[in-house]
């Protein structure tokens, strides 16, 4: 099998806010006096990625709540319970932890490490290259921002099409837009329940970028840096068919 082309996830995976907002939140909560495990932590941030990978949960809070800010209230209080708080007290804390993250969490918007280097080397092998994001609106302009805009052959949006990972059709909008064949390209991601899912389901070959170890045993390669990602390109055995 040849690889012809490499597409990205965008947020957690080629940019990220410093500081995290679930560390950030999660941090308020033991300012609090409520103690959290590391353990803790990391099945939380899996709930996380749960939660924003089209889950139940969110469709039902969509339904409910729309995107008000009772949204976002009961986004904390769902935080909190994923925190092992008690479901009465996260019902009580998570307005009030929702008006402390938006007044003080203003994160800033960086590339993940290795993200440029990596990009300019994949660039050069003439790989077709692209973005598939779960965002509402097109983010071209945004990938300018960030710098770079220039590496990739295109981007799609999920509203852009009215699919979201991990439902696999909005892979199969970008494989048509690539004009390329599934098994012939990679996608990278950091939500092994929306990136990795979805994209195994379109018949793509899903890389997990995992800086955290939040995922165990997912089934796939498994990066936790940029860097690492054109070693692991070189390591055909990785591949299905490219056994040596």
């Amino acid at each position: 099998m040849t690889i012809r082309a490499i597409l990205y996830d965008l947020d957690g995976t080629l940019r990220i806010g410093r500081p995290l907002g679930r560390q950030f939140f999660a941090d308020r909560v033991t300012e609090l006096g409520i103690a959290i495990t590391d353990e803790t932590r990391r099945r939380a941030a899996r709930w996380e990625h749960s939660y924003w990978a089209e889950s139940a949960e969110l469709r039902a809070d969509r339904a409910l709540f729309g995107e008000s800010e009772a949204f976002w209230a009961n986004y904390s209080s769902r935080q909190l319970l994923a925190l092992g708080v008690e479901s009465e007290q996260a019902k009580a804390l998570g307005p009030q932890i929702n008006r402390y993250m938006s007044e003080h969490f203003h994160p800033e918007d960086v590339l993940m490490q290795g993200v440029q280097e990596t990009l300019t080397c994949l660039r050069e092998t003439g790989l077709t290259l692209g973005v598939i994001s779960n965002r509402e609106e097109p983010f071209g302009e945004y990938l300018n921002e960030l710098g770079i805009g220039e590496y990739f052959d295109f981007s799609l949006a999920a509203g852009d099409v009215n699919s979201w990972k991990p439902n696999k059709e909005i892979f199969l909008h970008g494989l048509k837009m690539g004009n390329l064949q599934a098994t012939e390209t990679i996608y990278v991601g950091d939500n092994y329940y929306a990136d990795v899912v979805g994209a195994r389901n379109a018949g793509l070959n899903p890389v997990l970028i995992d800086p955290e170890n939040l995922f165990d045993a997912p089934g796939c390669p498994v990066i936790q840096s940029h860097h690492e990602l054109i070693p692991l390109l070189e390591q055909r055995e990785l591949w299905p068919g490219n056994e040596k």
